[in-house]
């Protein structure tokens, strides 16, 4: 490098007026040999030699010589940058490292509470600034209060005015809202701020809170005067209940993941596995009853503890005063000696001997040194009392620790039991133990004892504790030093036990445990052994509705007949539990297997005929039995016992009447197998002797469903009555090891490297077959890096992030290899070349690769299949993720197969992979699509055809068929279902079929006549006219169509169509499978999107007078005042500002558009979202050919429009999803296209060389779109609603025109939200259920936070009168009204309902009693019986009801989703 000339030279050369040229030439010469000055970015090293600084790109200057570096920035710190500064973390990066703000617990400014962090490993450990505690800072440390997890939150000290109990610790609030939950001194109040209900004064300053002497008992809190009734401002605080609720529930947690893992899918092979389980689960349990022995032993114990040191207390009490005496007495006597000691110095001519007469002048000194001796004495006892205080403590410590050591001791035995049988498993044949299983399934009978156990448990551990605490508290201000180490040791635990999430989440968990746990019970793959006197209730499928059109029960049987002769003999039963209804059943009868089914009292047998049971083999036999509308059919497979053919039977029949639909009522529906209690009647063809053999079960409408899945059973011996082994490859659908996975359940291989290690290479390998629109194959997570494969709209999709500073690595593609939801098993690939590139391959062909940014796979575990909500919860991008529905045929990691079944983590799949499970049943259509096959049909002569429909739109094309001019439909016109033959159209009765609920339908025509029954009820025939006959058209394959036609003029349907069927000619009815149609046209084959709204939901403006009745004058005659109650600040509403995305297809319509739009345009609006994908504003032609749009790409703003067919697109360079205000414009001016962002960045873009016409037709949207609309222009992620808000939208600097529709759009509210549902000030009600039979019994759950003191919560008309629940002056009151007698009760919550928290209410009815529950405040009230009272099914109102007058508002509350009507 050249050297530098110094400026200081060249002015040497100016000032001391020497010639330039020639001085800067010899002080050039002299400075080069002198000294060298290097470039930014270098340093002079000791060879005078110019060298790079090592500073990492995190500086520009370094010292010379040394090299250090001066000026790190990006927050590193270091002699070269190669650290960071406190708060901030070293991340990788394709430069070398960045310095991230730790996330404790969120990476961001705001929210990075650490004072420095580092990794071990894998995990994070955070060091925590004061006030913040947790691994991550997460939570507020004790003694403060906030939410570190939500952005711009942080922990505050609590400030209770000084008025919290002295006793404590810590200033005691609530950990997220900072109320007060400890005060002292009669103060009440969210800070302690104010005296208590009864009290007057200053509780701020003076502190100086009185009782008041009022004969009322209420008085001012601020002068004491009397009152004639209590202030209306209640102040509400937690109930301790609460607290102790979230401690229970937190160890029932704990209990609960033990719970979840010990039993699992259980095969033959497995059965030595889940028995060591259950020994494991037991040895848990007793360790539990165990503790509870001891914290019982400890709390009988508490008392005499206490009782010492109350004796303490008044010891030291005495010991204190006399103290201060015998200090007083020492002082006087002190300044007594010292005033004669003068005295005597000055009185020279005193005598020596008259000294010794001075202690004669000293009276007090012998008592004062009596009293310290007193003194002394009491110190001695006191020492004396604290040393036996602490051999209680140990010897309570000990007895503690003995208890512990024996249960410990217990388990270890019965863990060496359990072993030793494992062992003896090993060494015999697993298949004969089969039985074993049934100990283990049998935990999930007890799962709710058990849960109430832990309850119990937590609860008596939570109270015991807090005595400790109390106990701590109380000896810490004796100062009693040797006894504090163990005191602040307890009192750790103690603390541990304090509740750190709210009620809800726990609930919640506790609510997915016990669903995982009945899952896995659910799929228990043992039979049972019936011995003629025994049966089992089993639970029935939750969705009882899919019941009555179609019911299909399979499972399977075997008998002996060289053991036990064949008789008659009841098998199973589905039905009502008095055996009056309908109801399936299977026997054996005379020999033959039968299969009996009743619809509307008339019931139809169907035996299996052709293969008597006594010629069965002595094995387990395959049945399957099925029922579509009125058409029956029963299956029969027989595994050969010499060759791989099978021996297969059907039957088939039909029910006599004119039913199709299975009338089951879910309060008596019960679930029979092998025999019935005595206390339940079976319907005559069923009374049977009970069964003897094997059964298990397989399905039930193909779900998996197991006989361990029971509520009871009865006289079920498994010490006499071994299960029979069942070997499961006897069936050639079962030959081929497969996994079911059902959408809940997932299998977890944990430490996946003892199979195979992660290297330079990394393959994973999975065979899926799946009809399912989105699911995942399988996924890693460590901490907030994770790696996903999974299916979205049936499309492969790989998405994985390891902290890369640009976000998610995403691969994703439209091309038609990646699609593989068809029903057929795919391999799917996936290879990661950490320093290359990620490759996937699909049927072992190269489909899709993508740049790796160089990194290792930072994984021990991989979910299949699915994963735990806690982890998909855990990062935003898993948020949406769902469970695969589909079978696994197998899974690899570094070609080393895994066992799925056989993983310690496997929750919620089975064996097996019936092909019942792809056939798609159902289809939902958008109005501009259709479904379209072919068959042999002849549906103007001959025809038979049922479906299931559910639409909210009142017309649409079901079901088409065209021959030339003539025409076969059913459809919807105007909410009637009409059916149209050549022009001759039958319609129902009923016109308000398009109400959101599922009705069926079954059509048919004959030589006679034509019919439409819809819902067994609504029944319309119509007399063939003559001129409808023409010659029969033969057996021609036909085409038809279902929701729609590409050639009617009729509107195409919008809803959803399941469990269709025709009488074909080719084959007996049975359900269409839309996955093997030919034409599928707009119509989804996954779940029906359509959400059936809540009956009615009306404001209270709409006349509804005329339904009320003149006995219910007390709740709408104005009665009922307006009281208003704490309103919180926030939320609150933003002005014209609007939130989407509450549903999938949330948006605005808007109609007027000005002729320039297709010129030009301005759009300008203000945007808020946290979202990273969605549609913000979609136009477009019909055909969608010319189209503008502005979404959201992981979280960037992106507009693009399209110039014939070339596309502008513009991207903004940074993310917008902040959840801040920000102003967006965005322009079309012809080619050109122009995005403003916040008034400052402006980029553009343009088509070049293209002058094209370019038009678009109305509406324009707002928010989203309607569903199947803009995926053919903007990316499928982004094809959707966004979460946010929308204000100030305006086209060319004018306010949008009035909106035309609206879907799922809400105000937009600043601050928190909650869910649940909000009742204005303008009244309105929601009809929960418009047939609600509450019959003798009923419970209502529901939570409540009141913004009145007033108004109505519920309201349901009965035949005779009404039942009412409302809240009036603050209190909850039930009236119960049976046309004879009016009967009421209230409860009137200490802590009143108008503080602005949450309020639990349950009432529970059961004939005339009636009990509330109020916070777990109860009142209840016996009524008068009346024995006349009838049931009827009526409407349940909520938050109102009709009739009630707009003058006043009735209730203005919110109320959580989760109502319960019970």
């Amino acid at each position: 490098m050249a050297p530098k000339s110094l400026l200081c030279l060249c002015l040497l050369c100016i000032l001391s007026g020497n010639d330039y040229s020639a001085s800067a030439a010899r002080l050039g010469e002299q400075q080069q040999s002198m000294l060298t000055v290097c470039d930014k970015g270098l340093f002079l090293s000791e060879q005078n030699i110019c060298l790079p600084c090592n500073c990492k790109g995190h500086a520009d200057y370094c010292e010379d010589i040394t090299g250090i570096c001066i000026n790190c920035r990006d927050h590193s710190a270091g002699d070269f940058c190669e650290m960071c500064e406190d708060g901030y973390t070293l991340t990788p990066s394709p430069d070398g490292h960045t310095c991230q703000p730790c996330p404790c617990p969120l990476s961001v400014p705001s929210n990075n509470f650490a004072v420095h962090c580092h990794k071990g490993g894998a995990n994070l450990r955070c060091k925590c600034q004061q006030g913040y505690a947790g691994h991550l800072c997460e939570r507020c440390a004790p003694g403060y209060y906030g939410n570190p997890m939500a952005i711009g939150d942080s922990c505050k000290r609590c400030d209770c005015n000084g008025n919290s109990d002295p006793n404590l610790i810590f200033n005691e609030c609530h950990n997220v809202t900072g109320y007060c939950q400890h005060c002292w001194g009669n103060t009440a109040g969210a800070n302690c701020e104010r005296c208590a209900p009864g009290f007057y004064g200053d509780a701020i300053s003076a502190k100086n809170c009185k009782e008041c002497n009022c004969e009322s008992g209420h008085c001012d809190m601020h002068t004491g005067e009397c009152l004639a009734e209590a202030a209306t401002d209640n102040l509400c605080s937690c109930d301790e209940c609460i607290w102790h609720l979230i401690g229970d529930l937190r160890l029932s947690n704990k209990t609960l993941d033990q719970l979840k893992v010990a039993v699992l899918n259980v095969s033959t092979g497995a059965a030595a596995n889940d028995r060591l389980k259950y020994y494991n689960y037991t040895a848990h349990r007793l360790r539990i009853r165990q503790l509870e022995k001891k914290l019982v032993i400890t709390d009988n114990r508490l008392p005499p503890v206490r009782e010492i040191l109350s004796r303490f207390s008044t010891k030291l009490t005495s010991t204190q005063g006399l103290l201060q005496k015998a200090a007083s007495t020492v002082q006087e006597t002190e300044d007594k000696n010292r005033a004669s000691i003068i005295k005597v110095q000055r009185n020279e001519v005193i005598s020596y001997e008259s000294l010794w007469a001075l202690p004669a002048s000293l009276p007090p000194l012998p008592a004062s040194l009596l009293s310290t001796h007193i003194l002394f004495s009491y110190h001695a006892a006191i020492d004396g009392a604290s040393q036996k205080l602490t051999e209680k403590m140990e010897r309570l410590s000990l007895a503690d620790r003995d208890l512990v050591q024996r249960a410990a001791e217990h388990a270890e035995e019965l863990e060496g039991q359990a072993n030793s049988l494992e062992e003896d498993l090993k060494e015999s044949d697993a298949n004969g133990f089969v039985q074993r299983a049934i100990s283990a399934a049998n935990v999930y009978n007890n799962i709710v004892k058990y849960i109430n156990d832990a309850n119990i448990t937590s609860l008596t551990t939570l109270n015991l504790a807090e005595r400790a605490e109390d106990v701590c508290y109380r000896m810490t201000v004796f100062n009693l030093n040797k006894l504090v180490p163990e005191l602040l040791g307890k009192l750790k635990v103690v603390e541990e036990k304090k509740p750190v999430n709210n009620v809800t989440a726990n609930i919640m968990r506790i609510r997915e445990l016990i669903a995982q746990a009945r899952s896995v019970a659910k799929k228990v793959q043992v039979s049972m052994k019936f011995n003629g006197q025994s049966s089992v209730e089993v639970h029935p499928r939750s969705n009882l509705e899919e019941l009555k059109t179609v019911t299909s029960i399979s499972l399977f049987m075997r008998v002996d007949p060289d053991e036990d002769p064949i008789e008659d003999r009841f098998i199973l039963y589905l039905g009502d539990r008095s055996g009056k209804k309908d109801y399936i059943g299977l026997a054996i009868k005379n020999d033959n297997l039968v299969y009996v089914y009743n619809l509307g009292g008339e019931y139809v047998e169907i035996p299996v005929a052709s293969k008597p049971v006594s010629q069965w083999p002595a094995v387990f036999n395959y049945i399957r039995v099925e029922r579509l509308g009125r058409h029956g059919k029963v299956f029969l497979t027989i595994p050969s016992q010499t060759a791989t053919d099978e021996q297969k039977f059907i039957q088939k029949g039909e029910a006599p009447g004119t039913d199709s639909l299975f009338d089951i009522d879910p309060n008596n529906l019960v679930f029979f197998v092998g025999g019935v209690p005595p206390d339940v009647k079976l319907p005559p063809p069923l009374s049977l002797a009970p069964f003897v053999g094997c059964i298990e079960l397989a399905s039930l409408n193909n779900e998996v469903i197991s006989l361990y899945n029971f509520k009871k059973t009865h006289k079920m011996d498994v010490t006499t009555s071994l299960p029979c082994p069942r070997y499961k490859l006897a069936f050639s659908q079962s030959r081929i090891a497969s996994y079911l996975f059902d959408g809940t359940g997932y299998a977890l291989i944990s430490n996946i490297e003892r199979r195979g290690k992660f290297g330079v290479v990394t393959r994973f390998d999975i065979a899926v077959r799946t009809v399912a629109n989105d699911g995942v194959l399988f996924l890693m997570v460590s901490g907030d890096n994770f790696f996903l494969l999974e299916l979205k709209n049936g499309f492969l999709r790989l998405m994985y992030d390891f902290g890369f500073s640009d976000g998610p690595k995403l691969l994703e593609n439209n091309l038609p290899k990646l699609q593989i939801n068809d029903a057929r098993y795919h391999e799917v690939s996936v290879i990661y070349h950490q320093s290359k590139k990620v490759i996937l391959l699909v049927d072992k062909s190269h489909v899709k690769s993508m740049e790796n940014p160089k990194t290792t796979l930072p994984f021990s575990d991989i979910y299949i299949g699915g994963a735990p909500s806690r982890i998909l919860k855990s990062r935003p991008e898993l948020a949406a993720v769902v469970g695969l529905k589909g079978c696994v045929k197998g899974f690899q990691f570094q070609k080393k197969d895994f066992n799925l079944l056989e993983e310690p983590g496997t929750i919620g799949i089975s064996s097996g992979c019936p092909e019942e499970s792809f056939m798609s049943r159902k289809a939902y259509f958008t109005g501009k699509g259709y479904l379209g096959s072919t068959a042999k049909i002849s549906p103007f002569d001959n025809f038979e055809g049922g479906l299931n429909f559910r639409t909210l739109q009142p017309s649409g094309l079901l079901f088409y068929h065209n021959e030339g001019s003539d025409e076969f439909s059913i459809s919807l016109e105007n909410g009637v279902v009409v059916l149209n033959c050549r022009g001759t159209k039958v319609k129902s009765h009923k016109k308000q079929y398009s109400d959101g609920r599922t009705h069926f339908l079954v059509a048919s025509v004959n030589n006679q006549k034509y019919s439409l029954l819809v819902d067994d009820k609504d029944k319309v025939e119509k007399k063939r006219p003559s001129s409808a006959t023409k010659p029969p058209s033969g057996s021609a394959v036909k085409t038809f169509y279902y929701g729609g036609s590409p050639s009617s003029s009729f509107k195409n349907y919008t809803g959803c169509i399941s469990n269709a069927y025709i009488n074909r000619q080719d084959r007996d009815i049975e359900p269409e499978d839309f996955q093997r149609y030919t034409e599928k046209v707009q119509a989804s084959l996954q779940d029906c999107p359509l959400q059936r709204p809540p009956a009615v939901l009306l404001s209270r403006q709409q006349d509804n007078s005329s339904i009320a009745r003149h006995d219910e004058h007390w709740l709408f005659g104005g009665c009922i005042p307006f009281h208003p109650c704490y309103q919180s600040p926030s939320p609150r509403a933003t002005h014209q500002a609007f939130r989407y995305g509450g549903i999938t297809n949330s948006r605005q319509h808007y109609k007027d558009l000005p002729d320039s739009f297709s010129e030009r345009s301005h759009f300008s609006l203000s945007l808020k979202t946290h979202s990273s994908f969605g549609l913000i504003f979609y136009v477009s032609d019909a055909q969608e050919d010319n189209f503008m749009a502005l979404f959201l790409a992981q979280g960037k703003l992106v507009y693009t429009f399209n110039v014939a067919e070339q596309r502008v697109r513009i991207k903004s360079e940074k993310k917008y999803n902040d959840n801040a205000w920000h102003n967006v414009v965005f322009i079309r001016d012809g080619s050109m296209g122009r995005l403003i962002l916040d008034g400052h960045t402006v980029l553009e873009d343009r088509a070049h060389g293209i002058n094209v016409s370019w038009h678009i037709s109305s509406p324009l949207y707002i928010g989203g779109v309607p569903a199947g609309r803009a995926q053919k222009n903007i990316q499928r992620n982004s094809a959707h609603s966004f979460n946010g808000c929308l204000k100030n939208l305006q086209l060319d600097g004018r306010w949008l025109s009035p909106v035309s529709e609206t879907y799922g759009v809400v105000p937009c509210f600043e601050g928190h939200s909650e869910a649940g549902a909000y009742f204005s000030e303008e009244g309105g009600y929601v009809v929960l259920e418009e047939s609600f039979d509450q019959g003798q019994r009923f419970e209502l759950s529901i939570e409540v936070r009141p913004r009145v003191a007033s108004g109505v919560l519920l309201h349901v008309r009965t035949a005779e009168g009404y039942f009412t629940v409302h809240i009036h002056q603050g209190a909850v009151v039930v009236l119960v009204n049976d046309g004879k007698h009016e009967f009421s009760t209230k409860v009137s919550p200490r802590q009143g309902l108008c503080g602005g928290n949450w309020h639990n209410i349950t009432v529970i009815r059961d004939a005339n009693v009636v009990q509330l529950d109020v916070d777990s405040e109860v009142s209840h009230v016996v009524g008068s019986l009346n024995p006349s009272s009838t049931s009827a099914k009526m409407p349940v109102f909520i938050g109102g009801a009709p009739g009630a007058p707009g003058s006043s508002p009735i209730l203005i509350f919110s109320f959580v989703p989760n109502v319960k009507l019970l």
